[in-house]
């Protein structure tokens, strides 16, 4: 089974925000292959499974807030018995512009809080990621930034971000090596 991990902050205050952009990209794809409603999950998640082009896939939303995110993926992959590399992590990221997207296999948080809590839990920087880029902000503080909506010029760069991050994550469940999508994408 392949396990995407959308990072993201629960609550109806943080829809649509652009710390929610983990969140947005897993419910695109649970949305475009009809998998239903997502339901609570012992391990402080919400999840939908399905399969997606003869593939099992399960779409995980952590319901510990960002920060926290590791608490809940860390139990989520031992109890699914998940092979890192059938992990992959959804997140934003305040180092590119909207509408950038970029696939690694590895590396540091890049200050991410989501994906500290989720290295320092499963004991590895070792696993997928998608980074869908939401652009430092102009004014305002970073805190006010991420949880703030995207404006109405980003948008549809925002959107065709989703799109794009979704077909990386369709290839992947289709059998492609992550690190041939890295050269693919990136």
């Amino acid at each position: 089974m392949k396990m995407i991990v959308g990072l993201g902050n629960i609550g109806t205050c943080y829809d649509e925000t652009r710390h929610n952009t983990g969140f947005m990209v897993v419910d695109q794809l649970a949305r475009d292959y009809h998998l239903g409603a997502f339901t609570h999950l012992k391990q402080e998640a919400v999840a939908v499974s399905g399969v997606i082009n003869g593939e099992k896939v399960m779409l995980v939303k952590p319901t510990t807030f960002m920060n926290d995110s590791g608490r809940a993926v860390g139990p989520l992959v031992d109890y699914y018995d998940i092979d890192l590399n059938d992990l992959v992590i959804v997140n934003d990221d305040l180092d590119m512009p909207v509408g950038k997207v970029r696939l690694k296999t590895h590396g540091a948080s890049g200050g991410h809080n989501g994906l500290k809590s989720i290295i320092n839990v499963l004991g590895t920087k070792n696993f997928n990621r998608v980074k869908v880029g939401i652009d430092h902000p102009q004014h305002g503080t970073v805190v006010s930034h991420v949880l703030g909506k995207f404006s109405k010029d980003e948008r549809p760069k925002f959107d065709q971000a989703v799109e794009q991050a979704e077909h990386a994550l369709e290839d992947w469940i289709n059998g492609e090596e992550f690190a041939k999508l890295m050269n693919d994408y990136n």
